[in-house]
């Protein structure tokens, strides 16, 4: 079978970059492992998914399945001190709020709105070998669920793959982050306490001495929990369960312990390993990998879903151009290069930094001189792709925090050594199901 672009991968990246090369005339296919609807972490989104999804066709059926996410709070343990950032006092006044959604009903409408605008979606579908041909084009075989075969010749490949990292594995490009290391523990619950008003959707985040949670509040009385933690951490679970090695990491946080008094757990924990890893590459000449695909840090700042539906607007430019008109490909694939390469260069600052106390200080008690908060707020609003100028105040906000660690030397190399201690590969730290 022939088509143009084959997309390995059924979720936010491959869902955005398909249709988008389908509305442009190229036909395109989608192979997705799984069966919609499935279940996925990543439930919480950011204010500058919304205008992608407007440009998508989808925004008002995100809308329908979403809890409104006005802000984002941050809990410290040292204290109890806590601090809301809202959406609505960031630089750009535009993007005020976000939604919270299910995974499973946000990642079918995805794959639906995909269907709909031409493009063949085949779910239960796996992608197993990739062939590049000296002719620059490409076979690939895939399994579906029943064993049987399926095979396409396509111009183009695009991975979507998220975690599965289908074609970095391939390659061998796929490294552990050096600069980070940390592991999830996650479950959904019923019955969890929820702020009142407006404030009801806020994502919450709680810091504990071995990393930090989640608190992300969904339709139906749902929320979604997760402990992100370090490895050294996980290797003392032992002979416990996941489920009991989550409660017990919730019983070290005692705000969320408080919030989750009544609640009950009402699926399976899961876990996931390693968060942090890239890839030495996000392209060739005839194909891309995008979001997770190509790299991911940590799910702190709750951009894995724009990090992925923007590379997928980015790469349909550049895929588009390469198909159309091959002498551009070169500088169009430079481009997409670039911005790929910029939200998580912005993003993992801040994340490498973020359980270090001179930071959990800048958060707690934020100042907008030279509006430094009305810039962290737009970093935390994904507002890192536009025009908004906030990057003069992003450096004047770094300087902040290098000054305050070097006023507070002793705590701060104290803090430096124990996250070389925590981001150091143990081994047997695995991750398994409940």
């Amino acid at each position: 079978m022939e088509c143009d672009v084959l997309v390995i991968g059924g979720g936010p990246a491959g869902c955005t970059v398909a249709p988008l090369l389908a509305e442009r005339g190229h036909k395109v296919v989608v192979l997705e492992k799984a069966h919609h609807p499935r279940f996925h972490i990543g439930e919480s989104l950011l204010p500058a998914n919304l205008p992608l999804f407007e440009r998508l066709g989808v925004a008002e059926e995100i809308a329908a399945i979403g809890v409104i996410k006005r802000g984002a709070e941050f809990v410290s343990f040292a204290d109890n001190r806590q601090h809301l950032y809202e959406f609505a006092k960031a630089w750009n006044k535009t993007m005020p709020h976000a939604y919270q959604v299910l995974r499973s009903k946000f990642d079918e409408i995805m794959i639906r709105n995909a269907e709909k605008k031409g493009v063949e979606v085949h779910e239960g579908c796996r992608a197993r070998k990739v062939e590049f041909l000296p002719d620059d084009t490409i076979n690939i075989e895939a399994e579906n669920d029943d064993g049987s075969s399926r095979r396409w010749h396509a111009r183009f490949i695009v991975d979507a793959s998220g975690r599965d990292t289908f074609l970095a594995n391939k390659f061998q490009i796929k490294h552990r982050n050096p600069k980070h290391n940390s592991s999830s523990v996650y479950g959904h619950f019923a019955g969890a306490k929820r702020h009142e008003g407006d404030a009801e959707g806020n994502i919450t985040i709680f810091w504990f001495e071995y990393g930090w949670f989640w608190f992300i509040p969904m339709q139906d009385d749902q929320t979604s929990i997760g402990m992100v933690t370090w490895p050294h951490f996980i290797k003392t679970r032992g002979q416990r369960s996941m489920t009991e090695f989550l409660m017990d990491g919730i019983a070290m946080c005692p705000p969320l312990k408080e919030r989750l008094m009544n609640a009950r757990l009402i699926n399976e924990v899961e876990a996931t390993g390693n968060f942090s890893y890239v890839s030495e590459r996000n392209h060739g000449k005839n194909y891309v990998l995008l979001g997770d695909a190509y790299a991911f840090i940590d799910p702190v700042f709750s951009s894995g879903v724009l990090l992925a539906m923007n590379s997928a607007f980015i790469a349909a430019d550049a895929i588009d151009t390469c198909l159309r008109e091959p002498a551009k490909a070169p500088a169009a694939l430079a481009e997409f290069d670039r911005l790929m390469k910029h939200g998580p260069k912005e993003f993992s600052w801040f994340i490498y930094r973020i359980t270090n106390p001179s930071m959990r200080d800048l958060f707690m008690h934020p100042r907008n001189i030279f509006r430094v908060e009305e810039a962290l707020l737009s970093l935390l609003a994904g507002d890192i792709f536009g025009k908004t100028p906030i990057w003069s105040s992003i450096r004047i906000l770094k300087g902040i925090y290098y000054l305050t660690s070097l006023f507070n030397p002793v705590r701060s190399w104290r803090a430096w050594k124990r996250r070389r201690f925590n981001i150091q590969p143990v081994e047997d730290a695995e991750m398994s199901r409940a």
